[in-house]
């Protein structure tokens, strides 16, 4: 039955895990005006941690002490309110003292939200102390209406507390955190709030303002950290690569997923699902979605798009941009005819358009008809270029093909077939072919295609184009460097780059090689630039008009004539100079394929992902299969065979796996069909454990207290000590494995006492009666737990020293020393719990 409650409380934890996991895209403006938009948890951690985690992780507690007090007449019972106070003793001494053991030699965990951590752990005592209080002071013996309600209440006031501790509110937003030494000699005492900042901002958050002073704001800034996560993914992918080189990309992104998976921060409901699952033969969650999302995102679908006009053939220019000298004589266009039958004959008619250029005076104008006969793809047609003497812009003109036509097979070469859209042959782009003359009566103008150029990261080598336009006569020299921006230089992100372009005579661009250094690391775009110096002409021999020397007299000015002066202003017309880009922004932007890649890895790193499920059919083949729950990482992208415990324990719950696979799958309505299904399913399998515990205490001679704080608290909190063992080693703080125990402790008592005995006390006063409660066992080990949970609590904050350096781990001998007495005090508390039962102890 134990192994049953512990398999729906996964389904139920699960459920929790995809409802607490939901989110929200917000749009942030930051001072600089600049808009992102981004994802955040609709639930607070804690706040979740405090209601549905904790509930989930006492379920059985809770529900056995509910379910008790309805099914015996409204009347108390010992075995709930013995349960939770059993389990409470449990959780608090052998799961904190198992997790402090575990902690590999030389790691320490601590606790990261310690405000939270005092406040629930304030809580978890209060809770029984109250307990105690009702039982035995207030109203000895009797449990009235307002004791059960207040009892109920203390619920969302603790998480309203524990609340406003983690977010800082009330008193914390004015207060600064500052660090001092404590009078005792190596305790380090920090003081709560932010640091001052050295100014004001405002951020705009979906219209709302934020501001530095620690409003309330009721938005975590660390959930903005999603850049972080992608160089933190892309970080672990380059290592793996570096690791194993042998590998392929499906394997290496198996690898990093589950790296990924396993480093990140874990819920509670994460912790208690995959300790479940390993106990029960389903094995390592994590390495089995690693596995299945590796696959899933190397599967790329190939589709071939056809065309509806791959039957017809298009005759269009290619390239349809041409650039030629003005002395050239005539340019060649090329015109090709592209798919369809090649055993047809068509042709089609071309004719030239002025543009800056004008027929005549800068080309010949020309018209004709081009035709393709069988088997021929590729036709050259032919403009003539006018030169002359004269200095002017480059200019361009056009010539457009039209009149695309099937000449019948059958037929003579006069007769011709009408074009229509169901033709055989018609005009592909570009239809219209552009064509710049370069005036080669100037030294140039020298400047980039463009100002800015994006490069992928990827690409190895940039070549960038430096043109020469409004002239080609004479040989240029033109120096050019490169500039860090964003960018480093020096091989960090590209490598510097300097020389000199040499242009010959009539030669009108020239490339420029640059180094783009591949890091494969997620980061944001990034620039340098790229600029050119001034050009200067190194021959002018072959300049119309010749080359022109200019007399100058030492110590006085220069005599020119008008001759000269006329010659020197023509001269200095054709000197090279620069354009409109002399420096290019060059931006480098991640490699597509590495961010594709990256990407994909932290959509999957959902772990709502990992332990939810979306079909019937995935939990059913779920339940039938076994699985190895190997922990070892090192090999994690390699799968092993099932070990024989885990098929032991799989055929041990498989009855339990297939039942419980008929509750809805956690993708139904954002888990909350689940979440109903499941806590519906535990209640009726605590009321029969509540029935079959006494059974069992009847049979072998236990009173129902005795059974519940030995058996039935133990059976119930085995899930939680697999749990906490496992957060312990794998989390980097305590917080999951101590933490959530004192939350639970307080959640324990306030649902699972005040739901029941505010039931019964109001129904005790509808029939004029009161609710009895025998304060007697249960007070004393209420008493017993609250004085060995302050010992608890104070050997945790006093291993926070130096010397021990946290809550979980640290040396050898503090460790054992601490693990021995957690499992002394719940010794203690079992046998004098078990004495005064049986009065061999005087209680209350």
């Amino acid at each position: 039955m134990f192994l049953g409650v512990s398999i729906i409380a996964d389904r139920f934890m699960a459920s929790i895990e995809v409802i607490t996991s939901q989110e929200r895209q917000i749009t942030i403006k930051k001072p600089n005006g600049e808009k992102i938009t981004t994802t955040v948890r609709i639930w607070n951690e804690t706040v979740s941690n405090l209601t549905l985690m904790a509930l989930g992780s006492s379920a059985p507690e809770i529900l056995l002490s509910v379910v008790e007090v309805c099914g015996h007449n409204f009347n108390a019972g010992q075995l709930g309110p013995n349960t939770i106070v059993g389990s409470a003793a449990f959780n608090m001494f052998v799961i904190i003292g198992l997790c402090v053991s575990v902690i590999p030699e030389g790691e320490t965990r601590k606790v990261k939200h310690l405000r939270v951590f005092f406040v629930t752990a304030t809580w978890s005592v209060f809770a029984y102390i109250w307990l105690y209080l009702i039982l035995a002071v207030f109203s000895p013996g009797v449990v009235e209406i307002w004791e059960g309600l207040v009892t109920l209440f203390f619920f969302p006031i603790c998480v309203g507390f524990a609340y406003v501790a983690d977010r800082r509110l009330l008193f914390y937003k004015y207060m600064h955190k500052r660090y001092r030494a404590g009078k005792h000699k190596g305790m380090i005492i920090e003081t709560e709030g932010e640091p001052e900042l050295p100014s004001k901002v405002d951020i705009e958050m979906d219209g709302k303002m934020l501001n530095s002073d620690g409003g309330d704001t009721g938005f975590d800034f660390k959930e903005l950290d999603e850049e972080e996560a992608r160089r933190e993914v892309a970080r672990i992918l380059k290592e793996l690569k570096q690791k194993h080189p042998e590998k392929e990309m499906e394997q290496l992104m198996e690898l990093a997923n589950y790296q990924v998976l396993s480093q990140q921060q874990k819920s509670r409901a994460f912790y208690r699902c995959q300790a479940t699952r390993i106990m029960t033969g389903a094995g390592n969650i994590l390495k089995k979605h690693a596995a299945d999302q590796a696959k899933r995102a190397t599967q790329h679908d190939i589709c071939s798009e056809v065309s509806v006009n791959d039957f017809s053939s298009k005759v269009f220019f290619d390239p349809g941009t041409y650039q030629c000298l003005e002395n050239c004589g005539t340019v060649a266009l090329n015109v090709v005819r592209h798919g369809g039958a090649l055993t047809s004959t068509v042709s089609v008619d071309y004719r030239t358009e002025d543009g800056t250029a004008n027929a005549g005076s800068d080309y010949q104008f020309t018209e004709g008809t081009i035709v393709f006969k069988p088997g021929e793809t590729e036709k050259e047609l032919r403009i003539d270029i006018t030169d002359d003497d004269i200095f002017e812009e480059d200019e361009h003109f056009l010539v457009h093909l039209s009149n695309v036509t099937v000449i019948s097979q059958g037929a003579g070469s006069d007769e011709r077939e009408a074009n229509h859209v169901d033709a055989l042959a018609s005009l592909g782009l570009p239809c219209s072919a552009t064509v710049t003359i370069f005036d080669d009566d100037h030294a140039g103008i020298f400047t980039f295609e463009e100002p800015a150029v994006t490069v992928s990261e990827s690409v190895g080598v940039i070549e960038v184009k430096v043109i020469r336009t409004s002239g080609a006569r004479g040989v240029v020299m033109v120096p050019y460097k490169t500039m860090q921006g964003t960018a480093k230089g020096g091989g960090e992100d590209f490598e510097d780059t300097h020389g000199v372009l040499e242009f010959e005579n009539d030669e009108i661009f020239k490339t420029i090689q640059i180094n783009i250094i591949d890091d494969e690391e997620y980061e944001k775009n990034k620039n340098f630039f790229l600029e050119i110096g001034e050009p200067q002409l190194l021959e002018m021999s072959e300049r119309k008009g010749g080359g022109v020397a200019f007399p100058c007299y030492e110590g006085g000015e220069e005599v020119l004539t008008k001759k000269e002066e006329e010659e020197r202003r023509i001269a200095e017309m054709g000197r090279p100079m620069l354009g409109e880009h002399i420096k290019l922004e060059v931006v480098i932007e991640e490699s597509y394929e590495f961010k594709s890649t990256v990407d994909k890895l932290l959509k999957k790193t959902n772990l709502a992902l990992v332990i939810g499920t979306n079909s019937w059919r995935e939990q059913f083949v779920e339940a039938i299969t076994v699985s190895s729950c190997d922990d070892d990482d090192d090999e994690c992208g390699e799968e092993k065979l099932p070990s024989c415990f885990d098929y032991v324990m799989h055929f041990l719950t498989v009855f339990w796996k297939i039942l419980f696979a008929l509750v809805p799958p956690t993708d139904y309505f954002n888990g909350w069909a689940c979440f109903v299904v499941s806590i519906s399913v535990i209640g009726i399998l605590t009321a029969f454990i509540g029935d079959l515990a006494s059974h069992f205490g009847c049979t072998v001679g236990l009173k129902d207290s005795v059974t519940a704080v030995v058996f039935v608290a133990l059976g119930t909190s085995v899930p939680d000590t697999f749990a906490s063992k496992v957060s312990a080693t794998q989390d980097q703080y305590a917080d999951a494995s101590i933490g959530n125990v004192t939350g639970s402790n307080a959640v324990n008592v306030f649902l699972g006492i005040g739901v029941a005995w505010s039931i019964a006390a109001v129904y005790h006063y509808s029939k004029g009666e009161e609710f009895k409660v025998d304060p007697g066992t249960l007070a004393f080990s209420v008493t017993l737990f609250t004085i060995f949970a302050f010992i608890c609590i104070a050997v945790l904050i006093y291993r926070r020293r130096p010397e021990i350096g946290g809550e979980l781990g640290g040396p050898r001998v503090p460790k054992i020393l601490t693990t021995c007495l957690f499992f002394s005090l719940w010794l203690m508390y079992i046998v004098f719990s078990s004495l005064e039962a049986y009065c061999h102890v005087k209680g209350f």
